[in-house]
């Protein structure tokens, strides 16, 4: 037997946390973790961190996300077994986006590893090499900087004999960030373009301000402000973009194609402004970069005569579709007022909202987040409501994603009467299906046959009976006009605030049609 009790364990656990900056846990049920449960509600009712519950680890991991990327750091705590499993998604996501999640899992006793014992696997490493696991059956000092995995061992008993009254924990020193590289000026005469990928901040648009270059910023840069370019991924398909001869790179460019190619393209000179990523293509790594001066102004001026006129084209094209995919990102990135957060699902929306929405006024602090990390559909919805949860009450929180996005985390919206509940508006671009495929090679004419069976998917779910058990309002729109409308309703600090459903019905059967259309526009 440990000389170290369960309840001791947990509280030392708890107390790490706490000192490390947690101030949300995300809590799943179970009775191998129940010692972890009951520290982690007296330190909540001491007024420590902040409590939720959920009752499927993969949401709570995910909530745990968004609320970490919301700006309030998370961890999130499950029993053992096939619960911790549940977890990995959420700590892929963390880990590739650089979200300092902690994960803390119930074990057994070392004793017990390779007994056969009812829910014991071996739980160290769980989540591969790139997350450390600190395996603990005592109290000790963990460094739980970064993304890490806390493998606590509990025997029993596993409940408390007393109530915890956790001291004040002072916060421990986290790890120093490594010391930037000099800054390095910048020559001006090669044709420069600044990439903004996710996360990028406001470096980027800076720069590119200050140099008289476009600026290609996806939405969830950071960057998506003042001269940032709306079409640039069309224009790369342009003589504009065969003239790029230098790129400077902020951030994780995950988002199109066109991007990707011209990073890897011969002859193309790419400066990394952000060391944290390992780039797939031929990079020269840069610390702070500064120009003196601007470059030509017709290298910039041509850019922005291309983006206007594309634009226009591309306004006029989406406007005689029908109401499309397109329409929604549109009505949902007019909706984002100043102070206000978006969390925008991979696939389809987050390459919509990229063509639909013009630059923000710089200051004007509207923040756009998506899980670019694996750009994965899973947890949309929990992110979501996490990332909502960490931000001020008074402000605008807005979420985008499609139908097999929405339902892939439907049980997000399973949430206790008694839990934290954020001012959050959901709105979900239903086309019945996977339409992303439609617009890649496997949407050909040649795959027809089995198109609707493979990647199409079609579900026809009733989203209204779905918001319904779970007593989510709901609204179900099928033209802009009704969307913008929809989307006009909010009222900042209702009393009946909480979670709302828009459910926007969009077409998909010309959605290749359509971005075939939208591709072959030119200035």
């Amino acid at each position: 037997m440990s000389t170290v009790s369960a309840t001791e364990l947990a509280r030392a656990a708890v107390s790490a946390l706490v000192a490390s900056g947690v101030r949300e846990v995300v809590l799943a049920p179970g009775s191998r973790n129940a010692p972890l449960a009951f520290a982690a509600y007296d330190a909540a009712e001491a007024g420590l961190l902040r409590l939720h519950t959920r009752i499927d680890e993969r949401t709570a991991g995910f909530l745990a996300l968004g609320l970490t990327k919301g700006g309030s750091r998370a961890a999130v705590m499950c029993t053992s077994g096939t619960a911790a499993a549940n977890l990995h998604p959420a700590v892929l996501e963390s880990h590739h986006a650089r979200v300092p999640l902690v994960v803390v899992t119930a074990d057994r006793p070392a004793r017990l590893r390779g007994t056969d014992a009812n829910q014991t696997t071996d739980q160290v490493g769980l989540f591969g090499p790139q997350v450390p696991t600190l395996d603990v059956a005592a109290p000790g000092r963990w460094d739980l900087t970064g993304v890490v995995h806390l493998n606590v061992q509990l025997d029993d008993p596993l409940v408390p004999a007393d109530r915890w009254r956790p001291p004040v924990v002072e916060e421990v020193a986290q790890r120093p960030s490594p010391p930037d590289l000099p800054a390095e000026r910048l020559d001006l005469g090669p044709r420069t373009v600044v990439v903004a990928g996710d996360d990028a901040g406001p470096r980027a648009r800076s720069l590119a301000a200050a140099a008289g270059w476009p600026l290609l910023a996806e939405p969830s840069s950071g960057a998506r402000t003042g001269p940032a370019l709306r079409t640039y991924r069309l224009l790369l398909a342009t003589e504009l973009g065969e003239r790029v001869e230098r790129v400077v790179v902020f951030g994780h460019p995950t988002l199109s194609r066109p991007v990707q190619r011209l990073l890897s393209r011969a002859g193309v000179e790419v400066l990394d402004a952000d060391r944290s990523w390992t780039r797939p293509y031929p990079v020269t790594p840069v610390g702070a970069v500064e120009v003196e001066g601007a470059d030509d102004p017709a290298w910039l001026a041509a850019w922005q005569e291309a983006d206007a006129s594309v634009s226009r084209q591309l306004d006029a094209l989406v406007d005689g579709a029908g109401f499309t995919a397109y329409h929604v990102a549109g009505a949902v990135s007019r909706a984002l007022p100043p102070g206000g957060h978006l969390v925008v699902g991979a696939s389809n929306p987050i390459r919509d909202l990229d063509l639909m929405a013009t630059a923000y006024d710089v200051g004007s602090r509207r923040k756009v987040v998506a899980s670019r990390g694996l750009s994965g559909i899973d947890g949309t919805v929990s992110t979501a409501i996490g990332a909502s949860l960490a931000r001020r009450e008074g402000h605008r929180n807005l979420a985008l994603m499609g139908d097999v996005t929405f339902l892939h985390d439907a049980t997000g919206l399973v949430i206790g009467p008694d839990e934290p509940r954020p001012d959050l508006t959901i709105v979900v671009a239903n086309d019945d299906g996977g339409s992303i495929f439609a617009t890649l090679e496997q949407g050909g004419e040649g795959h027809a046959h089995a198109f609707e069976r493979l990647f199409g998917t079609p579900h026809h779910v009733d989203l209204a009976a779905l918001c319904q058990a779970t007593r989510t309002p709901h609204w179900r729109v099928g033209s802009a006009a009704e969307l913008d409308h929809a989307l006009a309703q909010y009222r900042p600090a209702e009393p009946n605030g909480g979670i709302e459903v828009v459910e926007a019905v969009v077409d998909r059967s010309r959605r290749r049609e359509l971005d075939e259309a939208i591709r072959a526009l030119r200035p």
